[in-house]
């Protein structure tokens, strides 16, 4: 019993000065009994709640369920949290232990509110420090400027930590440093710009900060802190009592760094001093500190984005600045050469106006593009209705059937020169001398030609005018002449009466005299036949080596005359020919080689097979050709320097025999070669008659061999002797029937 008693005695003293609150309450949360700390809880003595129920003490009433059903339900405890209104009010944890007696439940409470309050103060002030924080670096991230940056920082952190002097420490790679940015309340020496010896932060601190440590220095004359002497009584000359200093790290990248990957490197400290007292930097200074720091970081690896993004825009920008002057320098080239074409074209279109001859450019379509003033004196059209065009449509069908296989060959590539008749609108009928020549790219695509027709219808009257006087005339004079001839002849022999030295001599001039009369009569003759087509060529299978043997017999006599050596090299080629004027054209140029060949000189006869495709381009096929008239002389010149062609080939030409006639003599100059095959053309005219040349030989030869379906041509080299050339259509060996017979 006393056992019992010391029991109760004991849990009543525990009950009453515990240092929770304990409350016995019913089923129905109606106070029982509750010890001296409850009472203090709850603002009342025992007498004024007991027998009150719980929830009226409570902030909203007790919202825990009937007791009684949780105690039936199994449930042996429970806990939460309360709030007590009325009298107190405190923030409480509670207990509730189920069916500790008989109908009455035992509940501790525990007053939780300083507690509480300290985790408000302490969350209220983390959203501070967030708030801060985020403030402070909206405020850095509002410039893109290093610079401006860096001073940003120094300045938000001096005003947060309310420091005596903030500043940021750049180190440099020989391992001294420099204040390149700075707060600093005005009571204490700045440091800005200044720069400071190794010592100051040694390597090993260096290497300590490149991984990233945080120096928070309560006391620098504290023998804790670490600071060797020399370094102590550096920073007493800035009366620097506490210090905080956290390494700025710069994040290089591969195109900084030259290596595969980014690495880090430390490129200086923030730091911050108190200068008037020692000072216990706490938790949240030390990260913001190094929050501040890696936006530093962040900014130095976009100052250093943006330096690589400037340079390359520098570089970029003067590429374009280039770039944009040679397109501008272009565009000036450009309409320079657009302004001088239209002013060449103004001046080429008054110039081709002003002529009397057809000249236009047609494209591959055969339709005009372009076309001068004259067609409309021509044709009755102007320039306009003629553009765009076919040639059909402005010649009519008649006239283009006469021009279409000439048009055809000009665009494949050949340059055409042909003379024709035309009917003008007006009825009247013309002589032309038409010229085109292909106008081809760089790829010798043919893209059109220009066209060139002149009217040469008084020449051809004038030519007709002229050979038929000239017949008239060589006919009226050939008679006269063979009498003079015969009467001069017998006075040489001299059956009339001998004659005085001095008579001989005037007889023997007067008879030379009447000879080349005779011989130029007869030449005029001779080729007044060939060209008016009454002489017809008896082309028959010759021996080549006959026809140069007999030759050169015929000229023996002349050669020895003049001391000239005449060799002959016969191969055994066949020609279709006339023997007669074969005959004529090789003694004609015999006779030329031997008179303008020296003393001891040589003249060689050789023929050869060949083919024109390679002969000289003056020899190579070409169309009849006619001069144009004066007036167009100029252009078609301009014409033909301004396309590279090759001449028109009419047909398949089958291989040929070339014949060769080579002196050494005196030569020919080289813009001669081709002049000397017209009428009366003579190298040297003086020389000439003194050895007795007409000016017609040249001029027979070329009508006889181009009679054959021939071409002729000289070539030399002044002082060096001529080369006189000519084909004829080769039968082969052993063959007796015409080139192309079936």
């Amino acid at each position: 019993m006393a056992q019992q008693q010391t029991g109760s005695i004991l849990l009543q003293s525990l009950f009453e000065k515990a240092q929770d609150a304990i409350v016995l309450i019913q089923d129905d949360g109606g106070l029982v009994d509750l010890n001296a700390t409850a009472c203090k809880l709850f603002g009342l003595d025992r007498q004024g709640l007991i027998g009150h129920a719980l929830p009226d003490f409570m902030q909203g009433g007790f919202a825990v369920p009937s007791v009684r059903e949780r105690a039936q339900g199994g449930e042996l405890m429970s806990a939460g949290q309360l709030s007590l209104g009325k009298k107190a009010a405190r923030d409480v944890e509670y207990t509730l232990t189920l069916d500790v007696l008989p109908d009455c439940h035992l509940l501790i409470l525990r007053d939780i509110s300083d507690r509480k309050k300290a985790m408000d103060d302490e969350l209220r002030r983390q959203q501070q420090r967030v708030e801060l924080f985020s403030e402070v670096t909206l405020k850095i991230r509002k410039s893109l400027q290093l610079k401006e940056i860096l001073h940003t920082t120094v300045t938000e952190v001096q005003r947060i930590l309310q420091a005596d002097r903030v500043l940021i420490y750049q180190v440099l790679p020989d391992g001294t440093g420099k204040t390149i940015s700075e707060a600093v309340l005005p009571d204490y020496p700045a440091l800005m710009d200044l720069e400071f010896p190794e010592e100051v932060f040694p390597a090993a601190y260096q290497q300590l900060y490149a991984q990233g440590r945080v120096r928070a220095i309560v006391d620098v004359h504290d023998v804790t802190a670490g600071l060797a002497q020399c370094l102590v009584e550096f920073v007493d000359q800035f009366n620097i009592k506490a210090k905080l200093i956290v390494p700025i790290l710069q994040t290089l990248s591969p195109h900084t760094s030259g290596e595969s990957a980014s690495q880090s490197q430390l490129w200086g400290l923030l730091i911050a001093h108190q200068c008037n007292q020692t000072r216990h930097w706490v938790d949240f200074e030390l990260e913001l500190m190094q929050q501040l720091a890696d936006q530093i970081s962040i900014a130095l690896a976009q100052a250093q984005l943006l330096e690589h993004l400037e340079e390359m825009v520098e570089v970029r920008t003067a590429e374009l600045k280039q770039v944009n002057r040679s397109l501008q320098q272009e565009i000036n080239d450009r309409m320079q050469a657009e302004a001088a074409l239209r002013q060449s074209e103004e001046q080429l279109r008054l110039i081709t106006n002003a002529l009397p001859v057809l000249i236009a450019y047609v494209d591959d379509q055969q339709c005009y593009r372009f076309n001068n003033k004259a067609y409309r004196d021509w044709l009755g059209q102007s320039p306009k209705e003629i553009y765009g065009r076919h040639l059909q449509q402005i010649w009519g069908e008649d006239c283009y059937r006469g021009m279409q296989v000439h048009v055809e060959a000009t665009l494949s590539g050949c340059v055409v020169n042909y003379e024709n008749e035309i009917v003008l609108h007006d009825g009247s009928s013309r002589s032309v001398d038409v010229t085109y020549i292909p106008h081809q790219d760089e790829q010798a695509v043919t893209k059109g030609f220009f066209a060139l027709t002149s009217d040469i219808s008084d020449r051809k009257a004038i030519e007709r005018m002229k050979d038929e006087f000239i017949s008239v005339v060589s006919h009226e004079l050939r008679t006269p002449l063979t009498s003079l001839h015969s009467a001069l002849k017998i006075l040489g022999t001299g059956r009339l009466g001998a004659l005085s030295g001095d008579g001989q001599q005037m007889l023997g001039i007067a008879n030379e005299s009447t000879e080349r009369l005779v011989r130029l009569v007869n030449n005029v003759l001779d080729l007044q036949r060939i060209e008016s087509g009454k002489v017809i060529m008896d082309r028959q299978a010759c021996d080549a080596a006959n026809l140069m043997i007999q030759a050169t017999e015929a000229m023996q006599a002349m050669a020895q005359q003049h001391e000239v050596r005449l060799v002959t090299q016969p191969e055994d080629v066949m020609v279709w020919a006339d023997a007669d004027y074969i005959q004529q054209a090789l003694t004609n140029l015999l006779s030329n080689a031997i008179k303008f060949s020296s003393p001891g000189g040589t003249v060689w006869l050789t023929v050869q097979y060949g083919s024109a495709t390679h002969l000289p381009d003056a020899a190579a096929p070409q169309t009849k050709s006619a001069s144009s008239a004066r007036a167009g002389a100029k252009i078609q010149k301009k014409l033909h320097q301004e396309q590279n062609s090759t001449r028109l080939k009419t047909r398949n030409l089958p291989t040929e025999a070339v014949f060769q006639v080579r002196d050494e003599g005196q030569g020919v100059p080289a813009d001669q070669l081709e002049r000397i095959f017209e009428r009366f053309q003579q190298v040297d005219s003086s020389d000439s008659r003194r050895k007795g040349g007409t000016g017609l030989g040249l001029t027979i030869c070329r009508k006889i061999i181009e009679q054959h379906d021939g071409r002729i041509w000289a070539e030399s080299s002044p002082g060096r002797g001529s080369t006189f050339s000519f084909t004829l259509p080769a039968i082969g060996a052993n063959r007796r029937q015409p080139p192309n017979a079936p």
